[in-house]
């Protein structure tokens, strides 16, 4: 998501009222805030969820719609959203 320089604050505080709650929606299993290192206003999240059903109920719920609908007027352009699946996993070999 990109937003609006003067907007990032915003964005961290509605992200950090909304972020306990969306962590105990059921199927949400994990869930991160992550900054460009360059374009500090390039913020993405990252979620893990249980099955694509469990993110389309939040997806549909009340709490996205509030969140969302205080999100949306931030942006410097039109935020993208991905869903992706493990294909491969590669652990990193224990070090000790």
């Amino acid at each position: 998501m990109t937003f609006r320089p003067d907007r990032v604050d915003t964005f961290l505080s509605i992200f950090d009222e909304s972020a306990p709650r969306i962590r105990v929606f059921p199927g949400c299993t994990h869930l991160e805030l992550l900054q460009d290192h360059t374009y500090p206003n390039v913020l993405t999240t990252l979620s893990h969820w249980d099955h694509d059903d469990a993110l389309q109920r939040y997806r549909a719920s009340n709490l996205f719609r509030s969140t969302w609908s205080r999100t949306k007027p931030l942006f410097a352009a039109p935020p993208e959203a991905y869903s992706h699946h493990l294909l491969r996993e590669h652990p990193v070999p224990d070090r000790a």
